[in-house]
């Protein structure tokens, strides 16, 4: 009997396990050198007496608008936040698009005029690209791939790798999780909430430079787009001599994501988000941080939600409103495919 010929799935694109998965066995162990195996968001460069933050992201969300953006506003957002969380200040995109024969072009200049004002807004500058047009059907409307270069202080080198972390240092996320992926589910399924939700797509590189020219104590950053919070907080810990104990009930929820991820049966731990970022602080940063955060528009509902501990070494745990602890591991599966 033939042996079925194994095949991507939708799945293998959720940032969970089937993604780490896929991506160590077919381009990690393929291109291994010494910057690709430290599978950070973006590869920090040396040039000359500098270095550079490097990033690339591919978008393929549907529908191509949503409540609070669309793709090009989050081809944008995506990458500059990728370079904002390894420390760098972003400073020039790429943009390269793959459009399908018939896609209406009062929607592809609604889509670039989106970049324009949303880069203009981040500080960078769209410097080169490339356009592809493909047969009606070969492709979903239109995809778009963006690549980002950052300038990173060498101070902050440590940063996407998290290698100053210790037990006590605290965990902070700038405001609610889940509302990306709740907004583009409404649109999508056409389902109306009580309570009108927006994606909470937007560039972070502002929020970040405040707290670095204050000179908190950041060990780690990382945004919280596929696989979500939990897939990132099981990442962290990997492999780690410590653990992540997070409290739920400091985790900022709105009630209509909440609301719907009781009826679709989703985790909001792992709900994509394209404005949240994760931030390990010395302990005794943690409420400067906090303050500096609270007084930008993306971090007004900041919060502490946990600390690194001595405890579940290697592992994120998660301390229930109920009472319970379970381990936080990462995403299995798919909940929302497309969402970025």
């Amino acid at each position: 009997m033939a042996i079925q010929e194994q095949k991507v799935l939708l799945a293998h694109g959720s940032g969970g396990k089937l993604s780490s998965a896929l991506v160590k066995k077919y381009f990690i162990d393929k291109f291994s050198n010494p910057v690709l195996d430290q599978v950070t968001d973006s590869a920090i460069l040396k040039a000359d007496s500098s270095y550079i933050a490097f990033t690339t992201d591919s978008y393929v969300i549907d529908p191509v608008f949503f409540p609070g953006g669309d793709i090009g506003k989050l081809a944008v957002c995506g990458t500059v936040n990728d370079l904002a969380v390894a420390g760098a200040s972003p400073r020039f995109l790429s943009a390269a698009f793959v459009i399908e024969e018939g896609f209406p072009l009062s929607h592809l200049e609604m889509i670039t005029n989106s970049m324009a004002q949303t880069s203009g807004q981040a500080g960078v500058k769209i410097v080169t690209g490339d356009t592809k047009v493909v047969n009606r059907g070969k492709c979903d409307k239109i995809f778009i791939t963006t690549t980002g270069i950052g300038v990173l202080n060498p101070r902050y080198r440590h940063i996407s790798r998290g290698e100053n972390i210790k037990t006590g240092d605290a965990v902070i996320i700038n405001g609610s999780i889940g509302d990306h992926a709740i907004a583009v589910l409404g649109v999508r399924e056409n389902i109306r909430f009580e309570e009108e939700l927006f994606s909470d797509c937007a560039p972070l590189n502002t929020l970040i430079d405040e707290l670095l020219e204050a000179g908190v104590g950041i060990k780690f950053m990382r945004d919280l787009t596929r696989g979500g919070l939990g897939t990132i907080l099981a990442e962290v810990t990997e492999n780690k001599t410590y653990g992540i104990c997070i409290e739920e009930k400091q985790i900022p929820l709105k009630d209509v994501v909440k609301g719907a991820c009781e009826i679709f049966g989703f985790d909001p731990l792992y709900l994509a988000n394209e404005g949240k970022v994760m931030i390990v602080t010395d302990k005794n940063d943690a409420v400067k941080a906090l303050s500096i955060m609270k007084k930008n528009l993306y971090g007004k509902n900041a919060m502490i939600i946990g600390e690194i501990t001595k405890d579940f070494r290697g592992k994120a745990a998660l301390n229930s409103v109920t009472g319970g602890k379970r381990i936080i591991d990462k995403l299995t599966g798919e909940m929302l495919p497309r969402i970025c």
